[in-house]
C-alpha cells in the first residue's frame, strides 16, 4: 500500500523521529526499570504538538492524515513503548469527544487537550466486561441537572494523572449495547470518584493503568451526544485505536529487527560475523517480510480512516496481524542475541514484555478474528 505524506506532515514526522531518538529512546530503560510514569515526557511532547496530532486544526490539533498519524505513533513506540501507550490512551479520550460529543463540550475540553495542557483517559473495560462491553454494570441515572454514575472500571491507562476521563455507563440497563452512554468525568474536581493504585504490569511499566470506583455526580452537559449513543462512539474510537496499536507493534518490531541486524553484524563466531551465515540471513529476511506485511495492512486501514468511512474490518486486520507479527519478530530478535538477549543489558526482553499486552487490549486477537470472520460471512 503506497501513500504520500504532505510536506507539512513529512516535517512533523521528521521532528517526531528526532525527538524519539534523542529524548525518548535514552530514557526508555529507565522508565521500565523504575516504573516512572511516561508523563515525564508530557511537557516536551506538548511543546512539539504531539498531543493533538489526531485532532482538527479548529481545536488546535495538527489534523494529520491517517497514514501520517500511524507513522508518528510508530516512531514514538520504536523508541519507548510506554510513552506510546500514554499518548495513544490520550487519543482514545480526545477521539471520543471529537467523534461523539457536541460542539460545546469539544470547544471546552479539546483545545487544552490538543495543547498538552490536560491529559485524557478512556474508561470502557470493567472486571466483568472486557471483550463484550454490553455486559458492563456501571450505570448512569438522571438526577435533575446531573447524572449519578455508579460502578467500576479496570486497566484504565492514564487515569491516575488524567484531567478528564471518558466513562461509559448504562443509562438503560435493559437495552444492552444500545443502552450505553458516555460521559466526561473530571476526577480532580469530582467527589466520589476514586482511582486505585497503579497496577503492577508485566510490560509497558511507564504506561500506568488504574482501577476506578465511583458513585458521583456529573453535570448533564458532560454527556457525549444523546443517551444510548456511547457504544457506537466507543466502536468508532476503537477502530482508530486499533490502527494505533498496530503502529505501536510495528514500531517496537522495527526496533527489535534493527537491534538484531546490528548484533548479527558484530557478533563473531569462528572469525566470521554471524550475519554471514545463511540460516541467520533467512531469519532476518522472514522478520523483515513480516514487518513489511504488517505495515501494509496498517497503511490500508490508515488510508481508509482518512476517508471518513467505517473501517472496522481493515483495523481488525491491521491490529491482528501487526501484534502477532511483532511478537514473532521480537522473539526471533532475542533468539539471534542468544543468552545476551535474555539479559536486561539488552532491550530485547523489554520489547517482548511491552509487546505482549498489544494482543489483548483494545480488542484481543480473538476478537479481531471474530470481526474479520463476521465480515467474511456477512
Amino acid at each position: 500500500m503506497i501513500f504520500t505524506l504532505s510536506d507539512d506532515e513529512t516535517l512533523v514526522i521528521d521532528q517526531v523521529t528526532r525527538f524519539a531518538n534523542e529524548v525518548l529512546a535514552p530514557q526508555a530503560a529507565h522508565l521500565d526499570e523504575t516504573s516512572t510514569f511516561a508523563t515525564l515526557h508530557l511537557s516536551a511532547m506538548a511543546s512539539l504538538g504531539l498531543m493533538g496530532i489526531n485532532l482538527p486544526e479548529k481545536y488546535g490539533g495538527a489534523e494529520l492524515s491517517g497514514p501520517a498519524l500511524y507513522r508518528a505513533v510508530e516512531q514514538v513506540a520504536g523508541a519507548c513503548g510506554s510513552t506510546a501507550s500514554m499518548l495513544t490512551a490520550h487519543f482514545l479520550a480526545t477521539d471520543s469527544l471529537h467523534l461523539g460529543a457536541g460542539a460545546a463540550l469539544c470547544e471546552r475540553l479539546l483545545p487544552d487537550a490538543a495543547a498538552g495542557n490536560t491529559l485524557g483517559a478512556f474508561a470502557l473495560t470493567e472486571p466483568d466486561a472486557g471483550s463484550n462491553p454490553a455486559d458492563m454494570r456501571s450505570v448512569a441515572t438522571r438526577e435533575d441537572d446531573c447524572y449519578r454514575l455508579k460502578g467500576s472500571k479496570c486497566f484504565i491507562s492514564n487515569a491516575g494523572a488524567a484531567d478528564f476521563i471518558v466513562v461509559f455507563a448504562k443509562t438503560d440497563r435493559a437495552a444492552g449495547a444500545r443502552g450505553i452512554s458516555a460521559f466526561v468525568v473530571e476526577p480532580k474536581t469530582t467527589s466520589g470518584f476514586d482511582i486505585g493504585p497503579n497496577e503492577r504490569t508485566m510490560g509497558l511499566k511507564g504506561g500506568h493503568v488504574f482501577s476506578l470506583n465511583f458513585d458521583c455526580l456529573v453535570p448533564a452537559e458532560n454527556i457525549l451526544g444523546d443517551e444510548g449513543t456511547g457504544f457506537k462512539t466507543a466502536m468508532k474510537v476503537l477502530d482508530n485505536g486499533r490502527v494505533e496499536v498496530a503502529a505501536q507493534a510495528t514500531g517496537i518490531a522495527r526496533a527489535a529487527l534493527d537491534a538484531a541486524i546490528e548484533y548479527a553484524k558484530q557478533r563473531q563466531i569462528g572469525g566470521h560475523a554471524i550475519a554471514e551465515f545463511q540460516g541467520l540471513q533467512w531469519m532476518l529476511a522472514d522478520m523483515a517480510t513480516d514487518l513489511q506485511a504488517a505495515r501494509a495492512l496498517a497503511a490500508q486501514a490508515a488510508l481508509k480512516r482518512s476517508t471518513g468511512q467505517r473501517f472496522s474490518t481493515e483495523s481488525a486486520y491491521a491490529k491482528l496481524y501487526a501484534t502477532e507479527a511483532a511478537w514473532r519478530i521480537a522473539d526471533q530478535a532475542l533468539q539471534i542475541h542468544g543468552g545476551y538477549g535474555y539479559t536486561r543489558d539488552f532491550p530485547l526482553e523489554r520489547y517482548l514484555r511491552d509487546l505482549r499486552i498489544l494482543r489483548i487490549y483494545e480488542g484481543s486477537s480473538e476478537i479481531q478474528r471474530s470481526i474479520i470472520a463476521r465480515d467474511l460471512l456477512a
